[in-house]
């Protein structure tokens, strides 16, 4: 939702008791301004921003300009989702994260909800603060109503803070409910008010979710030789560099599964078959310092038809890497295989593995500054453009070309199957 943002014109209400629920996944871990994610008012207004400075979920109180930090804990995980409850109860605020419970604070102002003044979500009145590449899901406003995060979420089995997809709540005059589940009309509102919402700018829907979260490429786990880095963006899926870097995923199979796994990547534009990969590594810890693998750590990485390992190149014949072109990899665990197909035909299989490690990534390297490449691990884009024509056999995840039978998007549903 970066440079994305969605307003709504409310009827009057003073709503002095209030709740905001809402899930987030911050993409950038280095956000720059301190954008707001939800506000009431046209031109100044109270609501709930992250600060740059320290990394927290805070309000704003406009009456006295009162920055009041709602969680102690810093909001610095780009790899998992948070839900942000804020309960007001005639004027006394409790916030909630991931079902914690964070700090309480008094004198909370009416949100005033007058006439003609606007709800603002990714945006402070509009005024351009809504720089913060994210993704949003469940997002409830309760207008005259105080709410506990337990109405909102609950833990699994496993400890984990899950959303309940239908709360049991009365939103009230000015309350909505968005689920984003219409991609042709991402503001409309699902509690039943019909309170829906004017979409600025372009929000692009996404298939990880806090119930199913997807890999994207790590932001805090991003290797240079010291020449350069990597810039993300599209939801860490977007990958453009600024020299020569290294870059993994967030989720990685066990090797010992068995497992079989798929995924794709488009070179939208500058990387040439020189010094330029895309595959799998075994290696995730040695990235961790930030820098340049030493030789032998990586086992594995590879363009088509150029496959390295400890020991060398495997082929040294590169074929033609061109702009649009896109690259599928798979591998194959229980077989201990990996492929690599250009525009869905094969180019270069790599059988026979020995595996060093416990787990498996995937891997991309390239050297070109400015050259921009994008991974569709499911979702169904390369960037913001959606796939051609999606392809068949994805399980519920979207590709371009039909996934091999056996084979599975990265995600934590299937990793909890299968991986």
């Amino acid at each position: 939702m970066a440079s994305s943002y969605l307003t709504r014109t409310v009827t009057a209400s003073s709503a002095t008791s209030y709740t905001v629920s809402f899930w987030i996944k911050i993409n950038n871990p280095n956000w720059s301004s301190s954008p707001y994610l939800f506000t009431v008012g046209s031109t100044a207004g109270n609501g709930l921003y992250l600060a740059s400075a320290d990394r927290k979920i805070k309000f704003f109180r406009i009456d006295d300009s009162a920055e009041l930090t709602l969680y102690d804990g810093k909001l610095q995980d780009v790899n998992g989702w948070y839900n942000i409850v804020w309960s007001v109860n005639s004027g006394t605020g409790t916030a909630y994260v991931n079902g914690i419970t964070g700090n309480s604070h008094s004198s909370i102002p009416a949100l005033n909800n007058n006439s003609g003044t606007k709800i603002n979500i990714h945006a402070y009145s509009n005024d351009g603060y809504n720089d913060l590449d994210c993704c949003m899901a469940h997002f409830h406003f309760i207008d005259g109503t105080a709410y506990d995060a337990s109405d909102f979420g609950q833990f699994n089995s496993d400890g984990v803070w899950t959303p309940k997809s239908e709360p049991s709540v009365t939103y009230g005059t000015n309350g909505f409910f968005l689920k984003f589940e219409n991609s042709g009309s991402m503001g409309t509102d699902s509690s039943g008010n019909a309170n829906n919402f004017t979409v600025n700018g372009s929000v692009t829907q996404t298939l990880d979710t806090p119930s199913n979260v997807y890999c994207t490429i790590n932001a805090l786990n991003i290797a240079s030789d010291g020449s350069g880095t990597s810039t993300l963006s599209n939801g860490n899926l977007t990958v453009t560099s600024s020299g020569t870097s290294q870059n993994v995923g967030t989720l990685a199979p066990a090797l010992s599964s068995g497992s079989k796994w798929y995924y794709e990547f488009k070179n939208i534009s500058g990387v040439s078959t020189l010094n330029s990969s895309v595959g799998w590594s075994t290696d995730v810890s040695a990235f961790r310092s930030g820098n340049w693998a030493t030789s032998g750590s990586l086992f594995l990485y590879a363009a088509v038809g150029n496959v390295y390992s400890p020991s060398g190149w495997l082929n040294g014949v590169a074929p033609t890497y061109s702009n649009n072109d896109i690259i599928s990899c798979t591998v194959d665990l229980q077989n201990n295989e990996i492929k690599w197909y250009k525009n869905n035909s094969l180019a270069y299989t790599l059988s026979s593995i020995s595996f060093v490690g416990d787990v498996i990534t995937p891997h991309s390297q390239w050297s070109q500054t400015g050259a921009v490449g994008s991974f569709n691990f499911g979702n169904g884009y390369f960037g913001t453009t959606p796939v051609a024509s999606a392809g068949s056999n994805g399980n519920g995840s979207i590709f371009e070309y039909d996934v091999p039978s056996g084979f599975y998007a990265l995600n934590t549903k299937n990793l909890a199957t299968y991986g």
